[in-house]
């Protein structure tokens, strides 16, 4: 699997708005198709905002994020898709145990939302079996 950073602003905007996002105690986890079908790399990108704490805070964060994606990515992430992994307030501090289990859940989770089919078509078998009862 190839895996690449995201650096562009307009791609972690891309995965923001037309992706899922997943959040947990330690961080949160976005992630959406890559813009060409064919494209089967996997995109990453690692942010915080000053809301965490000051500039070692942060870069802290990023670094524990970009360690437990090393290992995680490719063993649980989709190829062909663009993840964005967003610190919170505990990833700088937690154990990295913590923060590895929290990523494999965030990542199961969206796999799933993003294999399963649509739930929100209407289930006709329902209503043709209500229609013969009457």
């Amino acid at each position: 699997m190839k895996i690449l950073t995201i650096k562009k602003r307009k791609d972690f905007l891309r995965a923001a708005s037309r992706g899922q996002r997943v959040p947990t105690h330690t961080v949160l986890v976005q992630a959406a198709p890559n813009k060409f079908k064919e494209d089967t790399t996997t995109y990453i990108g690692y942010t915080t905002t000053k809301k965490i704490g000051k500039a070692h805070v942060r870069n802290r964060a990023r670094r524990r994020m970009r360690a437990a994606a090393r290992e995680l990515f490719p063993s649980h992430a989709m190829e062909g898709y663009s993840y964005v992994l967003i610190g919170r307030f505990d990833t700088a501090d937690c154990p990295f145990e913590h923060l590895r289990q929290d990523i494999i859940y965030a990542l199961k989770k969206i796999t799933k939302l993003f294999t399963q089919p649509e739930e929100n078509s209407p289930d006709t078998s329902s209503l043709s079996s209500a229609d013969s009862q009457h």
